[in-house]
C-alpha cells in the first residue's frame, strides 16, 4: 500500500511539474513579453538635408496606414530623449487641434525629434503660431507644414453655436471666416449635423492655409522654391484615417 501511495505522490509531483513548466513556456510566448524597442535612433541634420517635402508626405500617409493597423514602429522613447537633447532636426511640422483624442505623433507613426507640433484649438494660424511655423521651416529645416483639422471638433462646433464666454470668444473668432465660407452646405447648417461640422472643419483648413500663404511671405517663398509643401487634412477620429484636401 505504502508503495502504491508513492508512486501515485511521484506521478502527482510529475504531472504538477509539467503543468508549471508548460504554464511558464506559454507566458514567456506572448507577444508582450517578446516585444523589444526596435528603434533608438534620432533625425540627424544630414538626413534631414537628403529630404524631400513629397518624401515626408508618403512617409507619413505610410505611418498612417501602420497606426490603423495597430502595427505602429516599437521605439525606445528613452534613448532617442537622452539622444534628441543635444539639437533636433524634425521633418516636418504639423499644425493640430488641442484635441486629447488627436495623438499628431501616433497618428504619423512617429517618435522623437520627428516632427514639430503645434496645437491650438481649431488649428488656426496667429502671429504666435506663424512665428513657430516660420521657426520651424526656415530655422529648423522642416520640409512639410500639415494643417489637420479632425473630425467631431469642438472648437469647429463652437463657432458653428457663436459660443461667448471668456477668452474662447476671441478665440473662436478666428475660425468664424470657415463657417461664412461654408453656407453654401446643403443641409442643416447646425453643430448637430456632423457632416456640416466635417464641411466647416475642412473649409478651415484651407482657410488656415490661405492664410499661412498670406501672412508669411517667409513660408510663401519658401514653398515657391519647392523648399517646403503646405498640405491640409482631416483626420477621422472613428477610424485612425486622413482625408488629404485638394
Amino acid at each position: 500500500m505504502n508503495n502504491q501511495l508513492k508512486a501515485v505522490a511521484m506521478l502527482y509531483a510529475a504531472m504538477l511539474f509539467v503543468s508549471c513548466n508548460n504554464g511558464a513556456k506559454t507566458e514567456k510566448s506572448t507577444p508582450e513579453q517578446d516585444l523589444k524597442p526596435v528603434v533608438s535612433h534620432v533625425m540627424t541634420k544630414e538626413e534631414q538635408i537628403r529630404l524631400t517635402p513629397d518624401g515626408i508626405l508618403q512617409e507619413f500617409v505610410e505611418g498612417n496606414k501602420r497606426f490603423q493597423s495597430g502595427t505602429t514602429t516599437v521605439r525606445d522613447h528613452s534613448k532617442q530623449a537622452r539622444k534628441s537633447a543635444p539639437g533636433q532636426f524634425p521633418k516636418a511640422v504639423v499644425l493640430s487641434c488641442v484635441d486629447s483624442r488627436v495623438p499628431v505623433e501616433d497618428v504619423f507613426d512617429q517618435g522623437l525629434g520627428d516632427i514639430f507640433v503645434g496645437r491650438v484649438a481649431g488649428n488656426f494660424v496667429n502671429e504666435d503660431l506663424l512665428g513657430s511655423l516660420e521657426f520651424a521651416c526656415k530655422v529648423s529645416g522642416a520640409k512639410l507644414i500639415l494643417v489637420m483639422g479632425h473630425q467631431h471638433c469642438g472648437a469647429i462646433k463652437g463657432a458653428i453655436d457663436d459660443v461667448k464666454l471668456g477668452n474662447i470668444t476671441a478665440m473662436l473668432s478666428k475660425i468664424k471666416p470657415a463657417v461664412l465660407m461654408s453656407q453654401d452646405f446643403k443641409g442643416k447648417k447646425t453643430s448637430k449635423n456632423d457632416e456640416f461640422v466635417k464641411y466647416v472643419s475642412e473649409n478651415n483648413v484651407t482657410y488656415t492655409i490661405e492664410q499661412i500663404r498670406k501672412k508669411s511671405p517667409i513660408l510663401k517663398e519658401m514653398e515657391d522654391k519647392g523648399e517646403i509643401k503646405i498640405v491640409g487634412v482631416f483626420y477621422n477620429l472613428t477610424d485612425g484615417t486622413l482625408e488629404f484636401l485638394k
